[in-house]
């Protein structure tokens, strides 16, 4: 079980940040291809969003999988909300529900 620090951890970078992205790498240098794939997605629709490096701390990649319950990584959050891993936001992004979501929690996307 993860300890509460990283739960804390965690917790205060989805309060303090719109939109989050646990993932593999960096926005600027994703290290897997689901990972690259919501970056992708978050940058075509013009989001700025915060990504966490599960790679540079192995408690944070366990504690994010037990915070959330998801087994895999990446793994977005929207305004305190688990939106879901690569599969489902690109499924989203493809049907305009993504961009529909982040509208209507105040978060500005851009126009195709």
């Amino acid at each position: 079980m993860t300890d509460a620090t990283v739960i804390e951890r965690i917790k205060d970078d989805i309060a303090g940040n719109d939109v989050v992205l646990y993932m593999k790498g960096t926005p600027v240098f994703p290290m897997c291809g689901f990972s690259a794939a919501v970056v992708q997605v978050l940058t075509h629709v013009g989001v700025k969003f915060k990504g966490v490096n599960v790679l540079e701390d192995p408690s944070i990649r366990q504690g994010i999988k037990d915070f959330s319950n998801w087994p895999t990584i990446p793994q977005l959050y929207v305004k305190g909300e688990f939106v879901g891993g690569c599969d489902i936001v690109r499924e989203m992004f493809q049907t305009g529900e993504l961009q529909q979501m982040l509208q209507d929690r105040g978060i500005a996307v851009k126009a195709d």
